[in-house]
């Protein structure tokens, strides 16, 4: 009974087997279908892949500083050349040598005033060659020169251009370079006797003023010589308050005024160095360059407050905001500058005076 069932079932199955037709697009259809969802997949997995990324990098992004922009350069401002010159001729010696700010030459010697020097003649108006003595120094006005003769130590001689005459006055011993008021009226002196420091005014006609001078509170520093003032009033000793072995001056307290006509202690300026002479003071009294410890300095006369470094402190102001000095290398051409140094007009030399010490003096 069992097998004749079976034998029966299995027949009418391979009977319907037989009868279906197969579906033609079937196994196509599920390949399609296969590849579409692997595709999907794949899409979905690198889409995850990505967000998980983003997740772990935005905050450091967000985090991480900005870079800083980069520095601005602030512009450069170029110095303006000086105005030049041109270099006098061969002919130079015919006229008054006008330096900037209309001031001449009036005296070209060898330094230390030894040998045969060049004199201006403003009568005539040129310069003349002389030997016959053996330091020269002429009066900012006027038509009269100071001269040595190493063969009269004591004395000085006052020699006129105009009429040719030289007259000796006796002054005394161990005396310093005369200098000329700034009116050309008188001459100052330092004596350097050990037993009467002091000053000596000589005026032309043989009158002289002998100041001794004591003790002052403090030391005189480097060469402790009396120059004078801007108006001619006072003479001035730049006095040091402690003496220098690594430096070649002395480091200063200040400049001690005195009076040009009783030798009395006027007024003490406190600032870092004296001045050269007389036109190293500003007109106007606001400004005095001096020599420093280490270098030339425009200091404010009211503080003693150091307003800047200079090249030189052998200057002449020409105005309250002019400086006219020379430079004190290479050519050493004539400069005319503002009071921070900056150069204006340049006035070559002729090569004659390029190696000789100069004076000048107002045109």
């Amino acid at each position: 009974m069992t097998t004749s069932l079976d034998e029966t079932l299995r027949a009418a199955v391979r009977d319907l087997a037989d009868g279906a037709g197969p579906a033609p697009d079937l196994a196509a259809r599920a390949l399609g279908r296969g590849r579409r969802l692997r595709r999907r997949r794949r899409v979905t997995a690198a889409a995850a892949a990505l967000v998980a990324v983003a997740a772990v990098t935005l905050p450091f992004v967000l985090l991480r500083p900005r870079p800083a922009p980069p520095p601005t350069t602030p512009p450069t401002t170029a110095t303006p050349s000086p105005s030049m010159r041109p270099t006098p001729g061969a002919d130079w010696a015919g006229k008054p040598l006008v330096l900037p700010g209309d001031w001449v030459v009036t005296r070209a010697q060898a330094a230390g005033g030894s040998g045969g020097g060049v004199l201006l003649d403003r009568k005539r108006g040129r310069y003349f060659s002389t030997d016959r003595y053996d330091g020269i120094f002429p009066a900012p006005t006027g038509s009269l020169v100071a001269v040595r003769d190493d063969d009269r130590p004591r004395e000085i001689g006052l020699f006129d251009l105009a009429s040719g005459k030289t007259r000796w006055y006796e002054v005394g011993r161990a005396l310093s370079t005369p200098r000329w008021s700034p009116d050309g009226r008188r001459l100052l002196f330092t004596s350097h006797q050990v037993d009467h420091f002091g000053f000596i005014v000589l005026h032309p006609d043989g009158t002289r003023q002998v100041h001794p001078v004591g003790l002052l509170g403090w030391p005189c520093a480097d060469s402790c010589e009396f120059t004078w003032t801007r108006d001619g009033r006072e003479v001035a000793l730049t006095l040091s308050k402690r003496r220098s072995e690594s430096w070649p001056r002395d480091l200063a307290k200040g400049v001690q005024l005195l009076s040009a006509e009783d030798g009395r202690p006027t007024r003490l300026v406190t600032m870092p160095g004296g001045p050269v002479g007389p036109d190293a003071w500003s007109p106007d009294g606001r400004y005095v360059v001096v020599q420093g410890q280490q270098e030339p300095l425009l200091v404010e006369t009211a503080t003693g407050r150091v307003v800047n470094p200079l090249p030189t402190a052998d200057v002449v102001w020409v105005t309250d905001d002019r400086l006219l000095y020379r430079r004190p290398n290479g050519s050493r051409d004539f400069v005319l500058a503002d009071p921070s140094g900056r150069e204006l007009v340049r006035q070559p030399l002729p090569k004659q005076l390029v190696g000789l010490e100069l004076s000048v003096a107002p045109g």
